[in-house]
């Protein structure tokens, strides 16, 4: 699914030889640095990096590893990802899996006020609270949100800022792929994702890597319109990669308006007689 290799080249690829001190003129066939300016700038042998690049040298040192990270001017996060791609064997991947702990599902049910859900690596929806549901128009439990914004063409308005998040959702799979290279439900989905999207193959051979952690999240919604959120992502314990993921609003914003009169929907979409707001277990 990933490998250290191409990521690599597609790292190399990007540098501003100009930035990496190196001079330029017309003249040059390659985009970023080339192979052996790379070994040069990290202080390894070109024939070694050359290996790297061809997945022919395995188990790079720490010091090659960070000389590497500097040289093609990696953030934390794709850092982290280097390492991982550098130490991963492929084994079949064991991250836990199924229903979710009561306790865990009773803290979700306590969150009344915004969509709350929990994700687990590959994106699948393991379980949601009530608003969550009525926010996806769908109970959210079975969902796989990459495959929501991919595949069903039919519910890509639902999401305000398409391309952003379909930047999100490929740059968070590489990562989930550099950290489970033998799960086979991982690949499998990004197998489909690339059949079945023309967006998805572009970007994914980009080899952008991006965590989940917090940041703004804008939903049309086709009966209370323009949700402006802000989600945290709350990675659980368990080191699995599952995330409880809240969508919230600023305090007397049109957001907060808007989630009040989502929660006043029955389940089926419509206005409760009462108004009250109701919460049920998922």
């Amino acid at each position: 699914m990933d490998d250290l290799a191409g990521f690599l080249r597609s790292r190399r690829s990007r540098v501003d030889p100009s930035v990496a001190g190196i001079p330029t003129d017309g003249r040059r066939r390659v985009e970023g640095l080339r192979r052996e300016e790379v070994a040069h700038l990290s202080g390894v042998s070109v024939d070694y990096y050359v290996r790297l690049e061809q997945g022919r040298a395995t188990q790079p040192s720490e010091q090659v590893l960070d000389a590497l990270a500097r040289v093609l001017g990696l953030d934390e996060t794709e850092r982290g990802h280097l390492h991982r791609l550098a130490r991963q064997r492929r084994r079949r991947d064991r991250s836990p899996g199924g229903r979710p702990r009561a306790e865990l599902l009773r803290v979700l049910d306590l969150i009344i006020d915004a969509p709350a859900l929990i994700m687990d690596h590959r994106m699948d929806v393991v379980a949601g609270n009530r608003l969550a549901g009525l926010l996806y128009g769908r109970t959210p439990t079975g969902l796989n949100t990459a495959r929501h914004i991919f595949l069903e063409e039919a519910e890509r308005g639902l999401y305000a800022e398409w391309e952003k998040c379909t930047l999100d959702v490929v740059g968070h799979l590489r990562l989930a792929a550099g950290k489970h290279p033998g799960d086979p439900r991982l690949a499998s989905l990004i197998g489909e994702l690339s059949m079945g999207s023309e967006r998805f193959r572009r970007l994914w051979a980009r080899a952008d890597v991006r965590a989940r952690t917090h940041g703004r999240k804008a939903f049309r919604h086709p009966l209370v319109g323009l949700l402006e959120l802000h989600q945290e992502n709350f990675a659980l314990p368990d080191g699995s990669g599952t995330e409880l993921i809240v969508m919230s609003a600023p305090p007397e914003s049109s957001a907060e308006d808007g989630l009040r009169l989502l929660a006043a929907l029955d389940d089926g979409g419509h206005p409760r007689g009462n108004g009250l707001r109701v919460t049920s277990s998922t």
